[in-house]
């Protein structure tokens, strides 16, 4: 589970660069129920932050980046964003961002793996990240399709310690790689990563791709407010033994992301 602990190498933030604040802003409204708060003016719809329940869950931004795909960008907790920067150079990945002080709330940086993968690191400084995490509305799982398994694990284990285990696909659809923090029990996995084929990766260009999993209530209802509001759906909603029922989904400008109702614990 995803929590809102300082654990390093765990999740802590995600922000998604939208070509469309407003539209971005009404789409994860209608869907998750989140409420945006600008930053700023209240008239200025550059850039902002997700609310459920009054706590922050994530951020938005305008997309600016020349060529860039919309997406959500996932950032993991790190002690020293430089110290993250050597590993990921010395792992072979490339800085898209180099390390930055954000006034005295943190020091961010962001990355790609060596295949391409995009990623970024927080340093906490007054500001620890999202104040919600594995309830309706929030994040509770991250996720990787890569082309090459082996590679991202030696990588992000290089990054970050991360702990691995495997376990087979239903109906022998291959390997799926569940990831735990370093140092922590197995009830703190906190994503999986599985590898695809190149042609299976399109939405980023054959490069391998983050995405994350919101917690719904009712993924039935969920998916209907995606296509309702613009959005589209990859797969499902289905249901996946023992972890719930799930639907992978694009947003209007084909950012992914997940929506599941989890299991009910027997």
């Amino acid at each position: 589970m995803i929590t809102t602990d300082l654990t390093p190498g765990s999740p802590c933030w995600l922000d998604l660069g939208a070509p469309d604040v407003r539209a971005a802003a009404a789409f994860y409204g209608a869907v998750l129920g989140w409420e945006y708060e600008p930053m700023g003016e209240a008239e200025d719809f550059e850039g902002g932050m997700f609310k459920k329940d009054g706590k922050t869950v994530a951020g938005l931004g305008k997309l600016t980046e020349e060529g860039a795909r919309s997406a959500w960008m996932i950032y993991y907790t790190v002690t020293d964003a430089d110290a993250a920067k050597q590993a990921v150079e010395g792992a072979g990945g490339t800085v898209r961002v180099a390390p930055m002080d954000l006034e005295d709330w943190g020091r961010m940086a962001q990355f790609s793996d060596p295949l391409g993968g995009q990623f970024a690191v927080w340093q906490p400084g007054k500001d620890t990240g999202f104040e919600l995490a594995d309830e309706t509305g929030s994040l509770s799982w991250t996720e990787l399709y890569t082309s090459d398994a082996g590679a991202a694990k030696e990588f992000y284990g290089s990054v970050f310690g991360w702990q691995y285990s495997d376990m087979a696909m239903p109906g022998g659809e291959g390997t799926y790689t569940l990831i735990t923090p370093a140092g922590q029990p197995e009830e703190r996995m906190q994503g999986g990563l599985m590898e695809l084929p190149k042609e299976n990766l399109a939405l980023a260009g054959g490069r391998p791709y983050w995405h994350p999993v919101f917690n719904v209530d009712d993924c039935d209802a969920a998916v209907a407010k995606v296509t309702e509001s613009g959005g589209s759906v990859q797969m499902g909603p289905a249901d996946a033994e023992g972890v719930g029922r799930l639907a992978v989904c694009l947003d209007p400008s084909d950012a992914d992301f997940v929506v599941l109702k989890p299991a009910t614990p027997s």
